[in-house]
């Protein structure tokens, strides 16, 4: 399937039957109503929904854009959801979502992520987290992560002074390529982490030999950045025109992109997806797949064998 069809033309277009089904009617009506879907961070036991929202296209300038992602991140938490990540290495997006969750005063909603810069030396002391709390305009992160290891060996140390100073509540890594793997594995063997963020899709499925096993083992968190395939291309792009299949029922799923992100979230290591998320209907798609029932080892088997044909 070309790559010309877009989010958009998977959900608003019509394409197929059954493929915009999760924005009309009663069906969306009927998902909406269903029981969210949390998960407890190990480290404490304190419950997360399991669909966030990743922000790496917040660095916006343009009125019209400032006024899409203020409809995301003011109908978000109104929606039951909570994670919201960003980084320093996304341009500018903490200031304007530090700016936004300001001015709709609902910044006390949500588990808000960060990460230290992601090349380059750090700032010296405690610039990096003092950096973050200024940008985000807020007095306390919720997680703040090394950003693809980036200075690891000096920042770690100063993670964990920040955390037992409670100016940070979690402390973690991330990945998003398999290169850092090895060091993905060594970090969870030796270091006390709250969190891992690593990347992880039905068509990338790199981590989920060891990395996913480890994490759960050792008790770390794992948020998922592209669960719809990102950088890789989307997913939902190889699906466009063609009706989800009918068992998806099974597991309250309207959607493509939902089917995809339940897959996601129903792996036992993965606490929260965080998919990037600029439009309200994408967001409110997005959301439905925290809702009713997930697949359960025969359902995700069911996926990968569906996703192995269409990939094909």
């Amino acid at each position: 399937m070309s790559s010309v069809f877009t989010r958009r033309d998977v959900l608003q277009g019509g394409i197929a039957a059954g493929v915009g089904i999760a924005m009309s009617g009663s069906l969306a009506h009927a998902a909406d109503s269903l029981p969210a879907i949390t998960k407890p961070i190990p480290s404490t036991g304190e419950m997360l929904p399991v669909v966030g929202l990743g922000t790496n296209q917040y660095s916006v300038t343009a009125p019209e854009e400032i006024a899409a992602r203020r409809e995301v991140l003011e109908n978000f938490p109104k929606l039951g959801a909570k994670v919201i990540d960003t980084a320093r290495g996304y341009g500018e997006s903490e200031v304007v979502i530090g700016k936004l969750l300001k001015e709709l005063g609902n910044r006390d909603q949500i588990f808000l992520a960060t990460k230290t810069l992601i090349r380059g030396e750090p700032t010296p002391g405690d610039g990096e987290l003092e950096l973050a709390l200024q940008r985000l305009q807020t007095d306390r992160i919720d997680l703040l992560q090394i950003h693809n290891f980036n200075a690891l060996d000096t920042l770690f140390p100063k993670l964990q002074e920040w955390k037992q100073a409670k100016k940070v509540r979690y402390i973690g890594i991330t990945t998003s390529t398999d290169d850092q793997y090895p060091q993905v594995l060594e970090a969870l063997d030796k270091l006390k982490l709250d969190f891992l963020q690593v990347d992880y899709s039905i068509d990338n499925r790199g981590s989920e030999e060891k990395i996913l096993p480890l994490a759960k083992e050792k008790g770390v968190a794992v948020l998922t950045n592209v669960p719809l395939g990102g950088r890789r291309g989307s997913v939902l792009t190889k699906v466009a025109g063609k009706p989800l299949p009918a068992w998806a029922a099974d597991y309250d799923v309207t959607s493509w992109a939902q089917l995809f992100l339940k897959y996601n979230i129903s792996h036992p290591a993965v606490t929260a997806v965080i998919p990037g998320t600029t439009k309200i209907t994408h967001l409110k798609d997005n959301q439905l797949a925290g809702r009713g029932r997930l697949p359960d080892a025969a359902g995700r088997k069911k996926i990968e064998e569906l996703w192995a044909t269409i990939a094909s």
